[in-house]
């Protein structure tokens, strides 16, 4: 079957049927429901990144509308209709010639529109990277806009089919005709908004803000702006340290590809259904093969008393199992690995937008620092936002009803009574996720191994450090920020080619290193002050005195 084209073709098509059937059965199983919005919203994500689906919306519409405009003219009074000044009050010949000009001219225009946006995404995958194609094919005004030129069409086929000769008097619809005209108007409308907002998408301020945008959006979904007492108290339960020391049992991937997506919950009731603990060990974005080893799963032992916290029953425990065959398959339904990376909620694709773009700005073949300076500061901004706030906890817990016949000694009063019957949290899920130094380091970072011969771009990369100065919360942000200070501080020494320029980005960095170990750099103003102009700021400050 494989060696006739038409039947290998036919059998891919069945393959690729067969493989959405099965991801819309996990979507729907008893065992992903916990995780239904996170998965539609998936799934949204999938259509929206089509760029089929809002013009097939349109065409639908389209479909759909003209046969009840069609409708309602045949029951609608044509005298009122007459009345109207805009409305259209010819005959067939008329109806037929002006539906049969829109039809032919926005189909025309679609080709137009189509054209101007492959151009547009071929420019833009050879300046700002491929990875920033999706942002543009995803962008909704262009896809409405064509969605809009080929809905009109179908409406004008549709309504042109309406029009009858010889029954003049309900063989013109003269409503359809009308919206029909209406739509033309709107399209001609559409087409300038269209070529106006191709030139603004395509402006490299554009596309920093809207990946901006994206990153910040992500890490405000991972990150929170105050700390969950509840979640740091769980912290502290015993399991955490003892968990490694279970009975371990390796977990592979089920496929090669991109880890995309990790629905937590249904890893949760997964590992409590097993009574045992799920740690996973790649980060979201990694690429990994059907040989990896993603993570492990630590059998909590027989006698442990969480077993029987696991069940309403009173003294019931569940018996801990082993990994079998079922177990691998709602583990398949936990995760979701793509063959290639796309769009998810990761922190780090949306930096790598930016990062992709500011390292393309600086190749001989484009030399545009200042793209690559704007680069930086967004990502700064991004940096310094998931420095004040709450990283993501490893940990997840399972929340299980205590029991009731045993007092608990914490909520006692003395008296034996229970003050407050508090839920207890069972481990069941240990993630891993890269810190702040390594999104320094993938973001800044490769600037700065891309950058080394330009003092624009590195005297830019000590001003973020200043920036990022303000927004640290502990030392280990502090000793991150210093050292990669002392790395752009020798990325200039080894690379600039004057001395000038050299003793230049010594001194920015030396201005900034003092600032940032002052404890009380964060209520002190940084303005770097070159030694060739220290004499006329100090004559500027005498007169301001």
């Amino acid at each position: 079957m494989d060696k006739h084209p038409k039947n290998g073709g036919l059998k891919s098509l069945l393959l690729t049927i067969m493989h959405r059937l099965k991801q819309f059965a996990q979507l729907w199983s008893l065992q992903t429901l916990l995780d239904l919005p996170d998965r539609l919203k998936n799934l949204w994500q999938q259509l929206i990144g089509s760029y089929w689906f809002i013009p097939s919306a349109c065409v639908l519409a389209g479909i759909l509308l003209a046969p009840i405009l069609v409708t309602i003219d045949e029951h609608f009074d044509r005298e009122t209709v007459r009345e109207l000044s805009f409305a259209f009050t010819g005959d067939d010949e008329a109806a037929r010639a002006i539906m049969t000009t829109i039809a032919g001219a926005v189909l025309g225009v679609a080709g137009t529109t189509f054209s101007i946006t492959i151009a547009v995404l071929s420019m833009a995958s050879s300046q700002f990277g491929p990875r920033l194609l999706r942002n543009f094919l995803t962008d909704t005004p262009n896809q409405f806009v064509l969605g809009a030129f080929i809905g009109t069409f179908s409406y004008s086929l549709l309504v042109l089919k309406a029009i009858h000769k010889y029954d003049v008097a309900f063989g013109v619809p003269q409503l359809a005709v009308t919206f029909g005209i209406i739509m033309a108007i709107i399209c001609a409308l559409l087409l300038v908004y269209f070529v106006q907002h191709m030139v603004h998408a395509i402006q490299a301020s554009h596309v920093i803000e809207g990946a901006s945008n994206e990153a910040i959006k992500n890490i405000h979904y991972w990150y929170k702006d105050r700390c969950d007492l509840k979640h740091q108290r769980d912290v502290e339960h015993q399991d955490i340290e003892q968990f490694h020391t279970w009975s371990v049992t390796p977990i592979y991937a089920l496929s090669s590809g991109y880890l995309q997506q990790i629905y937590l919950k249904s890893l949760v009731a997964l590992s409590q259904d097993y009574a045992g603990v799920v740690q996973i060990k790649t980060n979201l974005g990694d690429f990994v093969t059907d040989k990896n080893v993603i993570g492990y799963f630590y059998q909590r032992p027989a006698d442990h008393s969480d077993n029987r916290q696991q069940t309403n029953t009173p003294n019931l425990a569940i018996v801990p199992r082993t990994p079998d065959g079922i177990f691998w398959q709602r583990f398949a339904g936990c995760i979701r690995i793509e063959q290639r990376l796309s769009h998810s909620d990761d922190i780090a694709y949306s930096l790598g937008q930016m990062t992709e773009i500011a390292v393309r700005a600086l190749s001989p073949g484009i030399n545009d620092p200042k793209t690559a300076v704007n680069c930086v500061q967004s990502l700064t901004t991004c940096l310094s936002i998931m420095m004040r706030y709450q990283p993501p906890s490893p940990y997840h817990f399972c929340t299980a009803s205590p029991d009731k016949s045993t007092p608990n000694k914490a909520d006692s009063d003395g008296t034996g009574t229970v003050k407050n019957a508090s839920s207890a949290a069972i481990l069941a899920v240990v993630t891993h996720g890269p810190n702040i130094s390594d999104f320094i380091d993938a973001s800044l970072g490769e600037i700065r191994r891309y950058a080394t011969a330009d003092l624009l771009v590195l005297k830019a990369l000590c001003q973020a450090m200043v920036d990022l100065n303000y927004a640290k919360v502990n030392d280990d942000q502090q000793q991150t920020l210093l050292h990669e200070l002392t790395l752009i501080e020798r990325a200039g020494q080894d690379n600039l080619n004057y001395q000038e320029l050299v003793d230049d980005l010594i001194a920015m960095c030396q201005q900034t290193k003092q600032l940032i170990i002052n404890e009380n750099a964060q209520h002190q103003y940084f303005s770097y002050i070159p030694k060739f102009d220290a004499h006329t700021h100090q004559a500027r400050q005498k007169q301001l005195i």
